[in-house]
């Protein structure tokens, strides 16, 4: 049986009253903005930060059918400025494990893209160079197929366990995940708990060398140091979205605080005021622009989430 070990109520909420006994951290009307990169959107409904594997499997087990939002690192979110209703899920310090096996490397989903790439390195296993750019944990990176040159998540993960929506395992091999270009085709409500991720032994010099050309790169490309969720759009097939952008006049674009970097023309910055709508417009301003100019509609990268005016209500459960 589980007991509640915190709760701290920051808000009214009708949800919180029939939220399971878990026993890890329950915040009503909890603040996102400063968990995203950006730094923007509103308060979660109920965040919910599971105390291990079995607090999260009862959980869902036993929640209240209400909407369900799972959330990592936040470096490729925009949560929106009404926040999110119904239960945010965050995966903590619980999550945070890897273990090296051989040429694999047993990781939770929360653990750090560059920490993995770090370890990979330390080990001798080549093929996880290209993580070191990439920000946010691994459970965003297999929700999206994170990839950087011309290599992809889908191309290191061997196997994949994840909760669905009512608790029930589910165990994945490699050519069961439905992986296409930056995203997959797992339900959105799945909760990706832990990896195997499989590499190629190779010199420890040669892997820390690759993995040093490509931070340079990075840091040479694109806006390091400034509030940015990475590449907002998708590139179109055999094209370059920041091309577009730049083809359509919209480089150092600003809407309310959110500009569209000088140095890398896929990245939107947060210039120290914008909101989640400042970022959503100047978005969809691009999207036109980019339409009108070369006929393509550019797909969102980032995933958005949440609603644009905050209208949380009363919940009766089930």
């Amino acid at each position: 049986m589980f007991s509640v070990l915190k709760n701290l109520f920051s808000g009214e909420s009708g949800l919180e009253r029939v939220m399971p006994a878990v026993r890890g951290q329950v915040v009503v009307n909890a603040p996102l903005n400063k968990m995203t990169w950006l730094g923007v959107g509103g308060p979660a409904e109920i965040l919910f930060t599971p105390a291990d594997q079995d607090d999260l499997e009862f959980f869902l087990a036993n929640q209240p059918n209400a909407p369900l939002t799972v959330i990592g690192g936040g470096s490729n979110l925009l949560i929106r400025d009404g926040g999110i209703p119904g239960v945010v899920v965050h995966l903590g310090k619980p999550f945070d494990t890897l273990k090296i096996d051989g040429d694999k490397i047993i990781c939770s989903t929360g653990v750090k893209n560059m920490e993995i790439s770090k370890a990979a390195m330390e080990a001798g296993l080549s093929g996880f160079e290209f993580l070191c750019g990439i920000p946010g944990t691994l459970g965003g990176s297999i929700r999206m197929n994170a990839g950087a040159h011309g290599r992809s998540t889908s191309d290191i993960v061997e196997e994949l366990s994840a909760f669905d929506i009512i608790g029930k395992k589910i165990v994945l091999q490699k050519n069961e995940i439905p992986f296409d270009y930056r995203t997959n085709a797992l339900p959105d409500n799945w909760i990706f708990t832990e990896a195997v991720l499989k590499g190629t032994p190779e010199n420890k010099e040669n892997i820390q060398k690759r993995m040093t050309e490509y931070r340079q790169i990075r840091e040479k490309a694109q806006p390091i140091g400034a509030r940015t969720a990475g590449s907002i759009f998708k590139n179109p097939i055999g094209l370059k979205a920041w091309q577009l952008i730049e083809k359509a006049g919209c480089r150092g674009l600003k809407q309310g605080g959110a500009m569209i970097s000088e140095k890398h023309c896929n990245f939107f910055i947060n210039t120290g005021k914008a909101t989640a709508q400042d970022f959503e417009t100047l978005g969809e301003t691009v999207q036109k622009r980019v339409f009108e100019t070369s006929g393509i509609m550019l797909e969102w990268e980032v995933r958005r989430v949440g609603v644009k005016t905050k209208r949380f209500s009363s919940f009766g459960g089930r």
